[in-house]
Parts: C-alpha cells; structure tokens; sequence
C-alpha cells in the first residue's frame, strides 16, 4: 500500500515535470532563435504567411516575422498586481466577517455564495464583464477616476471605452476573492476558543481580538492562499481575453489602456500561429507558455520560502 501510494503521489511532479520538459524542447528552436530579446522586445508579427520561408541564422521563417513579448509581460504582471491589490482586502475583510460577526446558519448561508464565486466558470465571468462591467466603468467610473485623479499621471488620458487594464484587474479581483476568504475564514474559525476568551478578559475588543491575535496565528494561510489567487490570476485565460481589449504591441499608457496577457495572447493567436508554415510561430507560442510556467513556479517557489519563514518566526515567538 505505501509502494502503491507513492507511485500515485508520484504521478502529479512527474505530470509537471513532463509539461515543463515539452514545452522547453518543442519551444528550443524558438528560444535559440528569438534569444533574450523575446522578453524584452515590443513587436509580435507572424510575418507574411503567403510567401515562402526564407532562412535566417539557421532557421526557417517566414519574411518579415519577429516575436517579442516585453508587452504581453507587463499587461500581465500589472493586472495580476491590481487584482490582487483589490483582492487583498476584500477577501480578508470577508473572512473576518464570516468568522466573527456572523454565526450559525446565515454563515453558512452567506460562506455557500462567497465559494460559489469560484465555481463559476470565467466565459460567465467575460460574459458579464462586456455586458455589464465595461459599460458601467466606461461611462460612469472611469471618468470620475479622470477627473478626481488626474493628477497623477497613471488615472490621467483618455479613458477609453472600458476594454483594457482596470478593467481587467478588477474581474480578476472577483474571481480570486474567493480563494482568499474561504481559506483565511475556515482558519479563522480552527482557531481555539481559548484564544478569544484570553483576549477579552484582558480587555481587548473584537477586532483588536482579530487584528493582534488571530490574524497573526493565521499569517501562513493568509500568504498561501495570497499565492494560490495569484497563480490564479496569472494563468487565467478566456475572461481577460474578452475585457482586456487584446491589444498587439502596445504599452498601456495608463490604468484604462486595452492590454494583453500572455496566457489570453497564447489562445487568441493559437489559430494564426498555426497558418504558419515553419512552425515557428506555434513554437513561439510555446515559449511564452514556458515562461508563463516558470514565472509560476517561482511565485510558488517563493511561496514555500515564505511560508517556511514565517513557521521558523512562529516557532521561535
């Protein structure tokens, strides 16, 4: 039975391992090809895909094609840091809601709609964006956001028409608000009944019973489940594509510019990339689903290593 379990735990790195290990050997040609300038070149053009291949150092393409993605890597990153920047609060707020000022079975009923937001599907999500989020933002929020902060550079310029970063941000914050609070409230409420009670007899109020004592007990769920929603937010696909504006070369000038992420780019360009017929456009493509990889298995990398830390300070404490 240990024999037969461990070859079933086996299974899931070794899965990893193997995706990892396709993606860097179909997507070698295109990395010895693009070199270090693919993140950090702003231009992605497939080339004229009716002529015939023409070979350069080595390898086929087709003329006038060039792949840089330095665009797609800042869309992404920035939308990921609002969403959570949005998330944050919001789904810890829930959490010490749901576990301190609500009990019995309006908890449960109010904890039953909070994880639903997780289970429903992102082309609803999309959906509802263009149908109701981009107008409401376009004509109502992002000319107040103009006017009352435009100062600053990043809120100043034209607001656009609700398709682009903000807008993109804020979806993704909906969507992995409930990984943060249903995992930062099922752990509020694991924690021991003692704990409160020690803090009211020495007269502290309900919150600051949660903000000095329990949110401290819970540091390592809530850098975990930090974590999870934004591995969630990098790798999600048909939601942004749909309120992104799926912008091609571009750097948004400011927080309403259309922009791109590389996991809505790799599914809105899939079908283009196969038209070419050297390849080397599908292959690029594959590059880019590497790194989004690797960049997702550094943040959970970091995960661990912080998750590791704060044990060793809890311990110690």
């Amino acid at each position: 039975m240990r024999r037969a379990l461990a070859l079933l735990a086996g299974v899931l790195p070794a899965s990893l391992m193997a995706v990892v290990l396709f993606l860097a050997i179909y997507a070698w040609p295109a990395i010895r090809f693009n070199g270090i300038g693919f993140a950090f070149e702003n231009t992605w053009n497939l080339g004229n895909l009716y002529a015939n291949p023409v070979t350069i150092a080595g390898t086929q393409i087709q003329p006038g094609a060039h792949y840089g993605i330095l665009f797609l890597i800042v869309g992404t990153l920035l939308s990921t840091a609002i969403a959570l920047a949005l998330a944050l609060p919001v789904g810890i707020g829930a959490a010490i809601f749901l576990a301190e000022a609500v009990k019995g079975r309006f908890r449960l009923v109010v904890s039953f709609f909070v994880e639903l937001l997780a289970a429903i599907p992102s082309v609803v999500y999309g959906l509802w964006g263009i149908v109701v989020l981009i107008p409401f933002l376009s004509r109502n929020v992002f000319p107040f956001l103009a006017r009352a902060l435009g100062v600053f550079p990043v809120f100043a310029g034209p607001t656009g028409s609700g398709y682009g970063l903000l807008t993109s941000g804020i979806l993704l914050s909906l969507m992995i608000v409930p990984l943060i609070g249903a995992t930062l409230r099922d752990a509020l409420v694991g924690q021991p009944a003692e704990l409160r009670e020690a803090a009211a007899a020495i007269g502290a109020t309900r919150f600051e019973c949660v903000w000095s004592v329990l949110l401290p007990r819970t540091r390592t769920v809530i850098i975990a489940s930090t974590f999870l929603a934004l591995g969630r937010a990098l790798g999600e696909t048909m939601a942004v594509l749909m309120v992104s504006g799926n912008a091609l070369n571009y750097l948004p000038q400011n927080i309403y510019a259309p922009i791109s992420t590389m996991a809505a780019f790799i599914l809105s360009q899939l079908d283009s990339a196969l038209q070419d017929p050297t390849g080397m456009a599908v292959r690029s493509l594959a590059e880019i689903a590497l790194i989004l990889a690797v960049i997702s298995l550094l943040i959970n990398v970091l995960a661990r290593v912080l998750l590791y830390a704060a044990g060793v300070k809890r311990r110690s404490f």
